[in-house]
């Protein structure tokens, strides 16, 4: 089976679900090609698995001091370069596209008459779930922007809907420590008003990763550039999270057994329907502004015991290679009958 992966580049959450997928997909004897869209293709770090993979602009959004900035999102969409690239997209001789919300390919197969399976977070909000209540319009956004012929949402609860588990490369079973620091990873705020912070709780440790070449002491707050062996070994390490609300680190953080302190990005449905969720989970903390009290008192709190979440990817795989994709149920049961400890 022959399957081409779109991949949104906008987010590590989405490449980390293509790395989780790739070896299983690879068991189930599939033949992946992969594309990528939403930053520079030299924005990119540690891709070597995904081989001779094609890097397109896309669409993204920007922001700008923990909100989304729409006019810079606006302003840099370049419409006419992506119709070109998508007039130019070679779909041919594949059984199945599989969009983890990347629009070329998604669209290419809506276009070329490919099957396709839309496999992603994003499309967990096209069904009623916490948080998107007021947002009547989201669903069919969701699906104009990449759309599938068959969806399977991905989070933390099923919601009587197709939605699995989350894919993601930690499990229960990993060995944690606590060492005594805090992990900060919030890479829509600027910086500085970060550090300015995390410098008025002195006798806390931070651990600080943000857009930087090299690893920085600053008091206490150690920044260091963004790593895919650091980053695991340092939250596997850490006292808790301090995060904006993205669905990997999260999941991550709940597996792990870390507490965590999130701050939604502004002006983004998604990143607000997590931060409800996981309130009514009883995992997370969620704070709107820098102060120094709140703070304070979550880093007086214990961790969490750990979610369990089951491996999803070869069960996915298995599922995809039947090519049967309107029969969900038995994958679904399957799936949230392992999971466990979500709701604390």
């Amino acid at each position: 089976m022959k399957i081409l992966y779109g991949v949104q580049g906008t987010g590590n959450g989405h490449i980390t679900r293509a790395r989780v997928m790739l070896p299983a997909l690879q068991a189930a004897a599939c033949e992946v090609d992969f594309v990528f869209s939403g930053r520079d293709k030299d924005a990119y770090f540690d891709m070597g698995m995904f081989g001779e993979y094609k890097a397109f602009k896309g669409f993204s959004f920007h922001s700008y001091q923990g909100s989304v900035d729409w006019i810079k999102t606006i302003t840099h969409a370049d419409p006419i370069r992506y119709l070109s690239d998508l007039k130019n997209f070679n779909i041919k001789g594949y059984d199945l596209v599989l969009t983890d919300f990347e629009p070329l390919s998604a669209w290419a197969a809506k276009l070329h008459g490919v099957p396709s399976l839309g496999l992603a977070h994003q499309y967990a909000l096209c069904y009623p779930i916490p948080g998107t209540e007021k947002a009547p319009l989201l669903p069919p956004a969701l699906k104009s922007f990449a759309p599938a012929k068959h969806y399977l949402g991905v989070h933390w609860a099923p919601y009587d809907a197709p939605i699995i588990p989350p894919l993601i490369s930690m499990n229960h079973e990993q060995k944690t420590s606590e060492e005594g620091f805090v992990m900060v990873y919030l890479p829509f705020e600027e910086i500085n008003n970060v550090i300015s912070w995390l410098h008025q709780i002195p006798q806390q440790q931070f651990i600080y990763y943000c857009k930087i070449k090299k690893t920085i002491q600053d008091k206490n707050v150690l920044l260091k550039p963004l790593s895919r062996e650091n980053f695991p070994r340092d939250l596997s390490a850490c006292s808790g999270v301090i995060c904006n609300t993205g669905f990997g680190l999260c999941s991550e953080a709940m597996v792990l057994g870390k507490k965590i302190y999130t701050k939604p990005l502004a002006k983004q449905i998604e990143q607000y329907s997590n931060s409800r969720i996981l309130e009514d989970l009883n995992r997370a903390v969620v704070f709107t502004e820098f102060e120094t009290a709140p703070l304070i008192e979550w880093l007086q709190q214990p961790n969490h015991p750990r979610a369990v979440f089951p491996p999803v990817a070869d069960e996915i795989a298995t599922w995809i290679t039947k090519q049967d994709y309107n029969d969900t149920k038995s994958l679904l049961d399957s799936l949230w009958a392992k999971a466990e400890n979500i709701q604390l």
